[in-house]
């Protein structure tokens, strides 16, 4: 029998039960002629328990194992959590990426740095444009976030619309960009939208996420209580708006600006390439801000989040070969601690603090307001869309159960809070999980893309918190040691005694001599037998001694 049923499905390999990480499939077709468009495909960054890896991916073997019924990459927005992992994971999809131009000058950028420009079919959308891709018909609506062009995609099909909001809030002056565009999404709401993909960081938080307006009145204020002294702010190179507004209060307090980090410097030339941040005066080099009295520069600086590479951490090491805090001047962080960051930013804060220098956040002023809609924002959306079905995104699990929570409080006939992984069915009955396909995270380690289980990143973590211990010996034909054994040992605690990690030394290659006499005298001869013997006897012991489970590498050699 012909296969007819067209099944519309929405499918998460990222960004659902965690914040960041975002890519999101969205199917329809009969099983045998399905076609798939990914929407948005970003980062995350590595921790502790991921040494040596700074970037991760979501895993997208599902759609490469489908990569022929793929037809395009739609991004939302630009922010690394969104398009990160995009030239990356390209060369595993080939396929036409679609992007509104500030998001698009990014990927270009991107793209060329990897050696990719000329090979990826790129499709530029002007805002509030609408174009078909294969049997979905899509529509960007214009919204506003803490980046220059956020968009909602309307995406409708033969089955229905499905409005997927990307990373948004209500802002009523944005101050660069349209305020939310309130008519499309009535107006889709009038057409019927079976279903709406909804972000859920700021779920717990009551009222409105505040204006970047607001902001904009308060900078300009606090930086003129700081006359005659230097001053310099910290902020998300991304949020172009929030530039504006430092360069503004910049210029209204009689001070010049001076970008310092490569991303502030790289965003600053994507805005200014789609026609934002006019009518402002042109920016200091390094160079020139050090030529002029500190009372008539600000500095704009990166590494709000206490990156050590940052411009920000360099200056605070005085490692910065161009601009140098001292005692009295003033350090605003216009940015919010994003979690799991507070040691490096406390680390950051305290040794400005350490210099006699001030710091300002916005724990003590209005000088950061969030991109991402508080719980009076998301019911305003409800109001506005009425979808049938509410699939909550973009946060963690709590974050997306209590966002089902809302929105079935709200009115909503059916709603889910997914996991990564989960093929989900959209249709006038409700939804339903139909698969579940292979969803996890790969890391960036080096050059290499590997995924979250690959030996080497087991056995880093293990080294991490266990330490290591290797072991060589040279063994003869007749199952003799003739050199060694050689013991290293790293990743153990020295304390007050750095004798006694030399005991250790000691007594372990005594153990592993030990172990290898005790062995049967065909096993000396067989260097599999050896190293086995000594690994589980130096195990034993280092665990008994230290209370580690130690990585134990033993090499036998036999001449």
């Amino acid at each position: 029998m012909p296969d007819v049923k067209n099944d519309l499905l929405f499918l998460p390999l990222g960004g659902c039960g965690e914040i960041g990480m975002n890519l999101n499939l969205f199917g329809y077709g009969p099983p045998s002629r399905r076609q798939w468009i990914i929407v948005d495909i970003g980062v995350t960054f590595g921790g502790l328990d991921t040494p040596g890896v700074d970037i991760i991916m979501p895993d997208t073997q599902f759609i490469e194992d489908n990569v022929d019924d793929l037809i395009g990459i739609v991004l939302t927005h630009a922010h690394e959590d969104h398009m990160g992992a995009l030239a990356r994971l390209w060369p595993r999809l080939k396929c036409p990426v679609y992007a509104t131009p500030f998001t698009m000058y990014l990927v270009k950028d991107r793209l060329a740095e990897f050696g990719l420009l000329d090979a990826v079919e790129l499709i530029e959308i002007p805002l509030k444009g609408r174009f078909d891709l294969g049997p979905f018909d899509i529509e960007m609506i214009s919204l506003t976030h803490s980046i220059p062009e956020p968009n909602a995609l309307a995406i409708r099909t033969d089955d229905g619309i499905i409005l997927h909001t990307g990373d948004w809030k209500i802002d009523p002056a944005p101050q660069i960009g349209e305020p939310v565009d309130v008519a499309a999404i009535k107006a889709l709401s009038e057409e019927g939208i079976l279903a709406m993909i909804c972000d859920s960081t700021n779920v717990f938080t009551p009222g409105e996420a505040g204006s970047e307006g607001d902001v904009r009145k308060e900078l300009s204020k606090l930086i003129g209580e700081y006359d005659g002294r230097g001053v310099a702010v910290a902020s998300f190179a991304s949020n172009v708006a929030r530039l504006e507004s430092v360069m503004v209060a910049a210029k209204d307090n009689g001070r010049s600006v001076c970008l310092v980090g490569r991303s502030m410097e790289r965003m600053t030339r994507a805005a200014k390439s789609v026609g934002l941040l006019k009518g402002l005066p042109d920016t200091l080099d390094q160079e020139e801000a050090a030529q002029i009295p500190q009372e008539h520069v600000l500095y704009l600086c990166t590494g709000s989040q206490g990156e050590p590479r940052a411009a920000l951490s360099r200056i605070a090491n005085n490692d910065h070969r161009h601009v140098d805090f001292r005692s009295g001047d003033v350090v605003i962080f216009s940015s919010k601690i994003i979690p799991g960051n507070e040691k490096s930013i406390f680390a950051l804060q305290n040794a400005l603090a350490d210099d006699g220098i001030d710091i300002v956040t916005e724990k003590s002023r209005d000088i950061h307001v969030s991109g991402h809609p508080c719980r009076g924002e998301l019911t305003a959306m409800y109001g506005w869309a009425k979808p049938h079905i509410a699939i909550p995104v973009h946060g963690e699990r709590r974050h997306l159960i209590e966002h089902a929570k809302l929105a079935q409080g709200l009115g909503i006939a059916h709603g889910i809070a997914p996991h990564n992984g989960e093929m989900i069915r959209l249709s006038k009955a409700g939804v339903e999980i139909v698969d579940i396909v292979p969803s996890g995270r790969l890391y960036v380690d080096g050059s290499e893309i590997v995924s979250s289980d690959d030996d080497g990143i087991k056995q880093r973590r293990k080294m991490a918190y266990a330490g290591h211990i290797a072991i060589s010996l040279v063994v003869d034909g007749q199952g003799a040691i003739l050199s060694g054994p050689e013991t290293r040992i790293s990743g153990f605690p020295v304390g007050k005694d750095e004798a006694l990690l030399d005991a250790l030394t000691e007594a372990v290659a005594d153990i592993a001599e030990d172990a290898f006499d005790s062995l049967p005298r065909k096993d000396r001869k067989d260097e599999d037998a050896i190293e086995a013997r000594l690994r589980s006897k130096v195990r034993r012991y280092v665990k008994q001694q230290t209370g580690k489970r130690a990585i134990v590498d033993i090499t036998a050699h036999r001449i």
